[in-house]
């Protein structure tokens, strides 16, 4: 009788493969820790208001000029605090995608 043979997976591809993969964490884990120390500064129209985050997205700072405070128009300071905390969020989003989009280029 004689015994099927078994396939050969190419134990030595597959080291490699786990090397591979490990290299690649290691990468991605260092550009994560990078990308959550770096800080985001989004500004309101006419810098009337500024807003610092970090990658993690933790708001950091808040600036604002003493002429975007008027007593009779709270829902402007409000709109002013959005568009600076949304232009600060919008880079973290385009930096975190295209830096850990080449990670998943590689998959």
């Amino acid at each position: 009788m004689q015994m099927a043979k078994m396939p050969n997976f190419g134990g030595g591809n597959m080291q490699n493969m786990m090397r591979q993969v490990q290299q690649m964490q290691k990468e991605m884990t260092a550009a994560q820790d990078q990308l959550d120390k770096t800080e985001f500064t989004g500004k309101a129209p006419e810098d009337m208001v500024t807003v610092t985050f970090t990658g993690k997205h933790e708001m950091k700072d808040i600036q604002i000029k003493p002429e975007a405070i008027d007593a009779d128009d709270p829902d402007m300071l409000q709109d002013l605090i959005i568009a600076a905390v949304n232009d600060a969020e919008s880079q973290i989003k385009k930096t975190t995608d295209s830096t850990m989009g080449r990670f998943a280029k590689g998959m």
